[in-house]
């Protein structure tokens, strides 16, 4: 775990707002030097804090506002299943986030497509020709109540 100061956070939350402001905005809100500030940006790259730079697409503008969270059951939670499955996950440009849980279902998949329409083609052509899912369940978004990509610091 990488040490962090008060000013890191500060810098982190404003990189998390708008990580295209320059780097004397940055030290003007900060109280700092464009310099010191150059210097911790970098830190927290190479230390792998700040680990990507990212442009948030607006999904109506792209044809993709459907969100979908799908339960994905495998019919056995084994080593060689569990590989397979996220190995053709990561394959599927509509799923957007993947999450490997507990309970009663062993994933959960966010899934974004132009309507119901598109998300039935996806489930019956990708997804359920996934070997070994045992069952799924959709959800469908009403309303994006919260969407953030920011962490609370």
């Amino acid at each position: 775990m990488v040490k962090l100061d008060e000013l890191d956070m500060k810098l982190l939350s404003l990189l998390q707002t708008d990580s295209k402001r320059t780097t004397k905005e940055y030290a003007n809100k900060l109280g700092l030097s464009v310099t010191a500030v150059y210097e911790r940006i970098k830190r927290l790259e190479k230390k792998g804090v700040v680990e990507k730079y990212v442009a948030l697409v607006n999904k109506k503008s792209v044809n993709r506002a459907f969100t979908v969270l799908c339960h994905v059951k495998l019919v056995q939670h084994i080593k060689e299943f569990v590989l397979q499955f996220e190995r053709q996950v990561h394959k599927l440009e509509e799923v957007t986030e993947c999450f490997h849980i507990s309970g009663d279902y062993d994933y959960i998949l966010k899934i974004n497509v132009s309507d119901m329409e598109a998300y039935r083609e996806f489930m019956v052509t990708k997804l359920t020709a996934i070997a070994h899912i045992g069952s799924t369940q959709s959800s469908f978004v009403i309303n994006e109540v919260k969407n953030t990509t920011a962490l609370s610091l």
